[in-house]
């Protein structure tokens, strides 16, 4: 009887183990020991579009030809802003003309356009203008005469009285040997003035046109008066440039920046002032010509000036017996 209770109470346990066991995990698989996990389910989510901005690349501004400004044997221009709104051009005749005693001219404009002349002569045996306006707003124009640079000051722009003594002459420090000293550009940069400037040397380089090479020159003054040279701005004797840059150009651009413009054989240069010195020039305007067999254009762009008309750089240059021509800076291709 006693062996009989035991038993039963065995029985009863296991049953009782068995049922809590299912409690637990109704669906759990006893061979497998293991319970398998159910993931709830997942809701479908909308696929979203995310509007991504598209980068606008910087256009690339160009120097596009608009034709003629002055028609007539001129070049060597000077472009000038005056007080009234206006802009002032000085203009020099090409000495190839019979019986020209180097006469420089000047033209008045609203627009950069169209340009009316001003009557008389501004000057004579007077070469590469360069004008700036002074502090007091009178003006000194820096030009070649006989080889070197000198200067002359004016009231109105108009009359002009000469100033004693010589501004460069063709001493340097480089080391090179002038014949003469040319196409003078000038800027106040806070207390100095800067003048960039070309140096002639006799000799051919290679097989370029000119029997005469010329490199560009930089110089500083404290009261416009008096120079000194700094040094090599670009050396020219070389096969990109064939010994030949003349007549810069320093302007001050939209971002304060100093820049100069100066031509050679194969077109129009620009370079940008570093403090002690010049970047690499780049091409920025190329010279075309009509005949594709001739190595050298046979009239390029010669003497660059440059002007800011409202919100639009102007760029005017001499084309040989034909005038003085511009181009605008424009986005893109235009």
């Amino acid at each position: 009887m006693k062996k009989q209770a035991i038993v039963l109470l065995v029985i009863l346990m296991a049953f009782s183990y068995g049922c809590a066991k299912s409690d637990i995990n109704p669906e759990l698989p006893e061979e497998s020991g293991q319970a398998e996990i159910q993931e709830p389910p997942i809701a479908d989510v909308p696929d979203i579009q995310v509007a991504v901005p598209e980068v606008q690349e910087p256009t690339e501004k160009t120097w596009v030809y608009r034709g003629s400004a002055i028609e007539g044997n001129y070049a060597d221009s000077d472009f000038v802003y005056l007080d009234n709104g206006k802009y002032r051009m000085y203009y020099a005749i090409e000495p190839e003309v019979p019986g020209n005693k180097l006469e420089v001219y000047s033209a008045i404009s609203s627009d950069g356009i169209s340009w009316k002349p001003e009557s008389g002569v501004r000057r004579t045996f007077t070469v590469f203008p360069d004008v700036v306006e002074l502090p007091d707003g009178t003006w000194r124009m820096y030009f070649q005469n006989a080889g070197i640079i000198q200067s002359a000051k004016s009231s109105d722009g108009l009359t002009w009285k000469d100033e004693s003594g010589t501004r460069i002459d063709t001493k340097n420090n480089v080391g090179l040997t002038f014949e003469n000293v040319a196409g003078p550009t000038t800027i106040a940069d806070g207390s100095r003035y800067i003048m960039a400037y070309s140096g002639a040397m006799p000799g051919k380089y290679k097989d370029a046109p000119n029997n005469r090479m010329a490199v560009l020159l930089w110089a500083t003054s404290s009261d416009g008066l008096k120079f000194t040279v700094q040094g090599m701005v670009l050396d020219t004797r070389n096969d990109k440039y064939y010994g030949f840059a003349d007549t810069p150009d320093l302007i001050r651009w939209d971002d304060g920046t100093i820049k100069m413009f100066f031509w050679g054989y194969f077109g129009i240069y620009e370079s940008t002032f570093t403090g002690n010195g010049f970047t690499e020039p780049v091409m920025v305007y190329e010279a075309k010509d009509d005949d594709p067999m001739h190595r050298f254009p046979s009239s390029p762009p010669g003497d660059p000036t440059l002007g800011k008309v409202g919100e639009k750089w102007f760029m005017y240059y001499g084309q040989h017996t034909k005038g003085i021509f511009y181009a605008t800076l424009e986005e893109g291709n235009q």
